[in-house]
């Protein structure tokens, strides 16, 4: 990953807020920077559960829903921004994960669904913006979850020590840190209700 300054989206599972984090990284180094809470407005934090509990609903609803998201992401980063005085021309790229509002990942046709527009993300705050992690790992044949493994076992991993790294969030994952393996990590089930 290039050096420089990231700035990372989570909406997760417990639906209790937009994170946005502001950090430096540099080679194997991560130091964040400063961190903002923006509120997710009940009326949708609602809508989302129930397409999350497979309420009926349209295409044209799950489509307004994204872009819907997707400004609130860029709002969020944006109050970020804001609240610490960093231009945006100094942020070298965003990651934002989405909004998961479907995961099915056995099956014969495998898929995960997150929503968020990150176009509408980057043209609101003129920020390189990237997305859609779960997706690509099933592409691959992963499961598209959990998302730290990677991340895990680039800052935490030793070359003869096991470790392992427990993350706690709406769901719970746990990422194993072998010498000489490849990094694996599965999720454990619901953790923070």
């Amino acid at each position: 990953m290039k050096s420089g300054r990231y700035i990372g989206v989570m909406s997760g599972t417990s639906l209790d807020g937009v994170d946005v984090v502001l950090a430096a990284i540099d080679e194997r180094m991560v130091a964040q920077q400063a961190s903002y809470s923006h509120p997710l407005p009940i009326a949708l934090k609602h809508e989302i559960l129930g397409m999350c509990q497979g309420q009926p609903t349209t295409v044209s609803a799950v489509g307004q829903l994204d872009a819907r998201l997707g400004t609130l992401f860029g709002e969020a980063v944006l109050g970020l921004l804001a609240q610490t005085g960093v231009p945006a021309h100094e942020i070298t790229a965003i990651g934002c994960h989405g909004q998961t509002i479907w995961h099915e990942p056995e099956g014969e046709t495998r898929f995960s669904m997150q929503l968020g527009d990150n176009n509408r993300i980057a043209a609101l705050t003129n920020i390189t913006t990237v997305g859609d992690f779960r997706r690509r790992d099933m592409a691959y044949g992963g499961q598209g979850a959990p998302l730290v493994p990677a991340f895990h076992q680039a800052l935490l991993s030793h070359p003869s020590e096991r470790r392992m790294v427990l993350n706690i969030g709406g769901i719970a994952n746990l990422s194993m840190l072998l010498p000489g393996m490849p990094v694996r990590g599965f999720d454990t089930g619901r953790a923070i209700c």
